[in-house]
């Protein structure tokens, strides 16, 4: 059975971030007959900006959102400043992986170092028994007393892959009560409209939480300055310049800024950044296609992997598929061999693991194995 039908009583925590999941979240935690508590987490440097649309998060504006949607539910309701620890764990994170060369993931990096480690922390020294969020995902309690973390009942909004750095002890203390239902967003909404949130309207937020205005180079280049370098083939030649090889991700195709076409017609994609010479390197789509990897700092959700190579899916990024893989972990480092090639991998993203709908963990990226590019055909002469 799942936490969020257990039948004990529990004193939880509710982090309600001012949007319909949330709320909704928090409203089916106090119908199971749970002690619910609502806590916005105020995590923008500067509270007082408000959200474009469906741009951003943590602003006054969701507060007071938030707020209200707690006073419709009937609990308490408090704001916690995480703001500094938010901005050191997540956002200077963030722009150090770019400056590396990276390509980080903040949702999971939140996850794992805000929700799930200084709200549950200060949850559980208020004497609360759980922090539940609008999550879809699963965590099921096995017989045995172990837990563990499953896919959301509906595939189509699946989070398990931002979930897949929580470890045993933080998933005692997790409640998804959205993910075990299999319910359209349309569904979610009308629900909360039933329940008279006002929140059942509002647009749900995209993109990067902290860079509201979806600009994250221009972020970036703020924070990093211009460093102007070469953007080259993979034979070395200068095909023109950029302002800062942390804009750039592996499998980029667009807005490189190089002018004329390849030989052949086709596009070129970022292959790889190297920040030590601020160097962009372009090339083919099939030089993009990677045959294994190496992860680095993983994290078990419940049971670690068995010992020896086994066989699994991965996911690779939050809206991605699911790749047939075989992994094993060697001296702490997890070796992942793709049964098919796979583009689009770059350093910094997470792996995650799953063996069915049971998320097994996730690792860092830290390096890639490209299959080599076919050679171009020699031309034929004429007979």
């Amino acid at each position: 059975m799942t936490d969020a039908a257990a039948p004990r009583r529990l004193r939880v925590l509710a982090a309600m971030s001012g949007g319909v999941d949330s709320a909704v979240a928090a409203a089916r935690a106090a119908e199971a007959g749970h002690d619910v508590t609502g806590v916005h987490l105020a995590l923008s440097e500067n509270p007082k900006s408000f959200r474009t649309g469906a741009r951003g998060c943590c602003t006054i504006e969701d507060s007071h959102d938030a707020r209200r949607a707690a006073d419709v539910i009937g609990i308490p309701f408090y704001v916690w400043d995480l703001a500094e620890r938010f901005r050191e764990d997540v956002v200077e994170d963030f722009v150090a992986e770019y400056e590396a060369g990276r390509t980080p993931n903040p949702c999971l990096r939140c996850n794992e170092k805000i929700k799930f480690a200084a709200l549950l922390d200060k949850a559980l020294a208020l004497g609360f028994d759980a922090v539940c969020t609008g999550h879809y995902a699963q965590v099921i309690l096995r017989e045995d007393g172990s837990r563990e973390l499953h896919r959301a009942a509906d595939m189509a909004k699946d989070q398990s892959y931002v979930l897949g750095v929580l470890d045993d002890r933080q998933l005692a203390h997790a409640l998804f009560p959205l993910g075990d239902t299999p319910t359209t967003k349309s569904e979610i909404r009308e629900e909360a409209a039933r329940r008279g949130l006002f929140v059942a309207k509002k647009p749900d937020s995209h993109d990067i939480c902290f860079i509201a205005d979806g600009d994250t180079q221009g972020f970036l280049a703020k924070r990093l300055g211009a460093a102007e370098g070469p953007i080259v083939d993979e034979s070395g030649e200068v095909l023109g310049t950029h302002d800062g090889a942390y804009g750039f991700t592996i499998g980029q195709r667009k807005g490189l800024r190089i002018g004329t076409p390849a030989a052949d017609g086709k596009p070129r994609y970022v292959l790889d950044i190297s920040p030590v010479d601020n160097t962009v390197t372009v090339g083919p789509a099939a030089s993009l296609d990677v045959t294994a990897l190496t992860a680095i700092r993983p994290r078990w959700c419940g049971r670690p992997p068995e010992s020896g190579p086994a066989g699994y899916t991965a996911q690779l990024r939050a809206h991605g598929g699911e790749t047939e893989v075989s992994a094993e972990v060697v001296d702490d480092t997890l070796r992942v061999t793709f049964t098919e090639p796979v583009r689009g991998v770059a350093p910094g993203q997470a792996v995650v693991l799953y063996d069915g709908t049971r998320v097994v963990g996730s690792a860092t990226i830290a390096t890639t194995t490209r299959r080599p590019a076919p050679a171009a055909a020699a031309p034929q002469q004429a007979g």
